[in-house]
Parts: C-alpha cells; sequence; structure tokens
C-alpha cells in the first residue's frame, strides 16, 4: 500500500511541478502547442530528441526519488534518503537539468525567443532556489553525508571525480 501511495505522490508532484513548467506552460502560453512538427527538418529531429531525452532522464531521476530515495520531487515530500545513484552520481541537479533540456527542444522546434526568455528565467529561478533553499535543507538533513556528496558531485556540471 506504502508503494502504492508513493507512487500517487510522485505522480501528482510531476505533473504539477514539471508538468506546469514544462509542458503546460509551454504549450498552451509559449507556442509549443501550435508548433507543426516538419519530420524533414533535422532541426525539428533534434528538438523532438532532447524533448524525448529530457522526459526519460526526468522520469529516471523521479524513479530513483521514489525506489532510492523513498520520496517525491516536492519540496513539501522530499526523499528520506539522501539520494547520490543514477544520475545523481554525476550532477547533483538532474531534474532541473532534464527540465531545461526539454525547454531546450521546444525551443528548437519552435524557435521561439519567448521560449528561450522563459527558459532562461526558469534556470536563474532554480538556480536561485538551489542555492538559497534546497542546498541549505540538504545539509540540515543530511548533514555531513550531504556535504561530502556536495564536494565530490557538480552543482550543474559533472566533475572528473564522483561519489
Amino acid at each position: 500500500m506504502r508503494g502504492i501511495l508513493l507512487t500517487l505522490r510522485s505522480l501528482f508532484w510531476t505533473f504539477t511541478c514539471p508538468g506546469v513548467v514544462a509542458g503546460f506552460i509551454p504549450w498552451f502560453y509559449l507556442g509549443v502547442g501550435d508548433a507543426a512538427i516538419d519530420w524533414s527538418d533535422p532541426l525539428h529531429l533534434l528538438g523532438i530528441a532532447m524533448v524525448a531525452t529530457g522526459v526519460a532522464l526526468l522520469g529516471a531521476c523521479i524513479v530513483d526519488f521514489a525506489r532510492r530515495g523513498r520520496g517525491t520531487l516536492s519540496p513539501v515530500d522530499p526523499p528520506t534518503v539522501l539520494v547520490v545513484a543514477g544520475l545523481y552520481r554525476h550532477v547533483r541537479n538532474p531534474m532541473y537539468l532534464s527540465v531545461l533540456t526539454i525547454l531546450l527542444g521546444q525551443i528548437i522546434i519552435t524557435r521561439s525567443l519567448q521560449l528561450l526568455g522563459y527558459a532562461a528565467l526558469f534556470f536563474a529561478l532554480a538556480n536561485l532556489f538551489v542555492i538559497g533553499y534546497e542546498e541549505r535543507a540538504l545539509r540540515r538533513r543530511f548533514g555531513e553525508s550531504y556535504d561530502t556528496y556536495r564536494r565530490s558531485v557538480g552543482r550543474w556540471l559533472p566533475r572528473r571525480t564522483r561519489h
């Protein structure tokens, strides 16, 4: 029963957070829903590949949070165990990078400067949130294990030495 509840919570937060940021807003307000895909255009194919890759990577992170961390991607329902496996071995914030990958794919498809501005705003706000809240909360929750992880794994870019 607990597994089913965690799955339902994960699905809810997936649709509520990245679903709104990378799906609903770009689709209904930033032109993604009006974009006509040209299957012969290599840039459209690249954009589609980036969106699909971002969705797959985001899904992998959400599954890791549920299975390994026993929590969800929401700050109000976070993992109870520090997740340092999967994509988290390479960067500390792969979910935000996955959402950014989805947005960049949409930008390539739509060639929208408005969507580019939105993606830049998303990344700036995500960075402020990570630095201003998330890292402090993780340090309080997981202590030295998070500090060790933070020293060995980059926030946005992989480092040569991994956790």
